[in-house]
Formats: structure tokens, sequence, C-alpha cells
């Protein structure tokens, strides 16, 4: 896709990014064949193609509209249309650039502002767990709406006292902890019988996705940062490397090198920390010899949710029913529309809800689908945007895969 950049484009860093990306597009459209949006909505401004355009005409001196904008923002950052592309569209990276650019210029009505201030600013808060505990003591007496974001209160059982000498950091997270912290102790106790020890770097929070992904970049990059400082230490001492059990927050710290890239005191550490980042799937390959013997296997059909963000945006896929049958687990993914996001998509269920419902309960009936006319007795995922979400619209019960090898272990 050729381009013509307006004056005080060239030469800048996202004009220079943008450039790169367009010019591998070459208009086939197979991405609208896989985009959810476009599927819902069936506009071609909907999908990825008709994003690019907008992106493109704004890049060329084109002034955006809101209707530019909300355009933008009705996509999930699904990233499925990358998995589709035959040219290597960065597609992702092309929508922060593009979403920034347009809110440069186009002002949002207060009351929108006022929701993703609320967002970005209350979700990585230290704040967020005790607003939570609030929430869920009036669970009850709250309207069904706030019942979805607010799931009953979880135990998180016991963190392991064992030292081994092989450690790796982990990423609690900023609303994982208060919404299911047992995702966290049952990573902890997993790695903990195989040997591996977690540690937790005291002054890590949010992973950045949050206000990043909300156009708040520089307060993203900020809490990127953070991070970087927290674990360079730890790294440098000789900790393996960081261990993520929400693949939202992993594929945003694999991508840290990139976003830092022109950063000249973190260019380099960020590279690193992406290098060094692997979702606790990848460890299954490990795992799996030195767990086998001490796992009960389970019966229970257990349909697998795999997240966006780690089938596209990692691109990791089939690892964790590969190596969850290899320890016993009857686990299946969906064959329909397994490849579709289920609409959570980090704070898109708030902004966005009518399409996010919509892809939800798309999501579930596939789900309840998985083993034939026998619906499925749990659903597992990697991502606790994804549990929550699918949770809040089943009596199924909604669980992440670590817990399922945690709980065989403990039998």
């Amino acid at each position: 896709m050729q381009t013509q950049l307006a004056p005080h484009y060239q030469g800048t860093p996202d004009g220079q990014a943008a450039e790169a990306i367009l010019r591998k597009c070459v208009h086939c459209g197979f991405c609208t064949a896989t985009c959810p949006t476009y599927q819902l909505l069936g506009d071609e401004l909907d999908g990825p193609r008709g994003r690019i355009y907008l992106i493109k005409q704004v890049l060329e001196g084109s002034p955006p509209t809101r209707k530019t904008q909300l355009h933008l923002d009705r996509c999930l950052t699904c990233r499925n249309c990358e998995s589709t592309c035959p040219s290597g569209v960065q597609y992702g990276h092309l929508l922060d650039i593009g979403r920034k650019l347009v809110d440069a210029q186009v002002p949002r009505p207060v009351g929108e502002r006022a929701l993703r201030w609320a967002l970005k600013e209350g979700l990585p808060s230290p704040l967020f767990g005790p607003a939570m505990r609030l929430g869920q003591g009036l669970r009850p007496l709250l309207p069904k709406a706030l019942q979805n974001k607010v799931p009953p209160k979880q135990p998180a059982g016991a963190t392991p006292a064992r030292t081994h000498a092989r450690k790796v950091l982990v990423l609690e997270g900023c609303v994982q902890p208060a919404m299911s912290p047992n995702i966290n102790s049952a990573t902890a106790r997993v790695l903990d019988a195989a040997g591996i020890q977690c540690v937790v770097a005291a002054k890590a929070g949010c992973c950045g996705a949050v206000k990043f992904h909300l156009n708040d970049q520089s307060g993203g990059m900020a809490e990127m940062r953070a991070n970087i400082d927290a674990w360079w230490p730890h790294l440098e001492a000789g900790v393996e490397g960081i261990v993520i059990n929400a693949s939202g927050c992993g594929a945003t710290v694999k991508d840290y090198g990139h976003i830092l890239r022109d950063d000249p005191a973190y260019a380099a550490k960020a590279k690193r920390v992406s290098e060094l980042t692997r979702d606790v799937s990848e460890w299954l390959p490990e795992l799996v010899p030195k767990l086998k013997s001490k796992v009960a296997g389970s019966a229970s059909k257990i349909a697998f949710h795999p997240p966006c963000s780690l089938q596209h945006g990692m691109q990791l896929r089939g690892g964790v029913e590969k190596y969850m049958a290899e320890l016993g687990f009857n686990v299946k993914t969906t064959g329909c529309e397994a490849h579709l996001c289920c609409g959570s998509a980090g704070t898109y269920s708030v902004l966005n809800p009518k399409i996010s419902y919509e892809l939800r309960d798309r999501k579930l009936k596939n789900l309840a689908q998985t083993f034939g006319e026998q619906p499925p007795d749990e659903i597992a995922s990697a991502n606790i945007g994804c549990i929550t979400h699918l949770q809040s619209g089943t009596t199924t019960r909604v669980r992440h895969w670590i817990e399922l090898l945690d709980e065989a272990l403990q039998k």
C-alpha cells in the first residue's frame, strides 16, 4: 500500500513506523474473514482493512472525525487479523499509532472521557483491591451489569514456603489478585511441585496495557519502566526469567522491547525483558515430565477457550490442550470459531458492552458444543478478563487451566 505522509508526520517515529507497516498491506481482505466486529456489523470500516484505510487517510493529512474515532474504538485489538494476514502486517502496532493520532485531534464527549479516565486510573490503582472486596460484599444487591464485573469472593489458598535453586519472577497483575487470587497461588504451587520457586518483585505493578490501550501511552510506558526497574536486580542476580499467567499481560510484556525501542535509557533492558518473558503454558513441555506421576487425571470434559492474547498476540496455539491431555485431562478446543474473540478484550466490555456481550454469547454457544451434544463440565481459559467475562454468561464453571492442574496435584 503506497502512502504519501503529510509533512508533519514525515521523519517522525510514528510516521516512519506506520509507513513501514502500511507498505506490507496488499489490500487482499483476508483479514475481514476473521474479524469479529466485521462479522457482527458487516461494515468495511469495522474491519481491519477499512481501519487501515482510515489510519492511512489521517497520516496523509485528512482531518479525522468522530466517526473515524468510533470505528477505531470498536476494534477489539484481538489481532486475529495478524494471524490471518499473508503479508505479515503488524496491525496492532498500526492501530496504536492511529488511535494516538486521532485522539489528539478529535475531542471525546465529557462522559466518555470520564469513564476512560476512571478505568485507566482505577484498575491499576492500589485501591482496586479494597473496592473489589466491597463490591463482592454487596454483590447480591448490585445491578446485573455490575455483578458481571464483580466475581464472587475466592480463597487464594496457600503459597509455597519452600525455596529452590531455580527461581522465576511472576507478575501478580493489577486486577487478578483481587478478582481471582487463586490463579497466582496455583501457579506458585504448580511450579513449586516441579522444583521452581516463584519470586514477586515488590514494586512491580500493572503491565501497562490498561493505560496504553486507553491511549494514555505515556502513562502505560511509565508503568512498563517501573516494572523493568523492579525486575532488573532479580534478573541480574540469576532469576531465570518472567512467568506470566494472564495472557493479556504476557502479550504486552513481550512487546516491551518494541514499545520502548526509542527510549535510550530503557530500550536494551526492555528488549531483554521481552526475551525472558514466557506465558506459563510455555513451561508445560518442561513441567509435564516432572509432574506426570504426581497428577491425578480427571475425566471431566473441559472446553478450552484460547484467549486472543495467547493465540494471536503471542502466537501460542495448541500447547495447553496438548500437554494437559498428556497429564490425563480430557481437554478440547471447540471446532467452531475457536479463533474468534470472546468480547472481553481488556476494558472493551465496559466501553462497548453491546458488541462485547454478543461475542460472549456466541463464544459460549460454541463452547457448549465442544463435546457434541454433551455440554462441558468446565470451561478453561488463560486470561483473567476472558474468565470473568465468560463466567458472567454461564452457570458452567470457568477457571484458569493452571487451577485445574493445581487441583489435580493437590489430589
